[in-house]
């Protein structure tokens, strides 16, 4: 499938804010690392949009290089990105954040 434009919430702002932040703060520069390489994975779901698994009812792009999920659900031939979360998080966690961006 072919998509037209990746769309994000503005919650997924935040959640790169916060990895960005949390990086930074074990290493400086490595936010900004973070940062560029989390856009990278945005940018490469113009092409891999759809392949990926689902995980509660969401598709999940795994990020590259650092631990965290991209989720993301397609409508109209856009991927609309609802959460960029970290994996090592409780899955609860997880679960109840995507919840509540439903």
């Amino acid at each position: 499938m072919r998509i037209k434009d990746v769309v994000a919430l503005k919650e997924v702002v935040s959640d790169l804010n916060d990895g960005k932040v949390f990086y930074d703060q074990r290493e400086a520069g490595v936010g900004d690392y973070f940062w560029d390489s989390l856009i990278a994975d945005i940018e490469s779901l113009r092409i891999y949009a759809g392949i990926h698994n689902k995980r509660y009812g969401l598709h999940r792009m795994l990020a590259k290089r650092f631990p965290y999920a991209l989720y993301y659900e397609i409508n109209d031939k856009i991927a609309y990105i609802v959460a960029i979360l970290p994996m090592r998080r409780n899955p609860v966690w997880i679960k109840r954040k995507l919840e509540e961006r439903s």
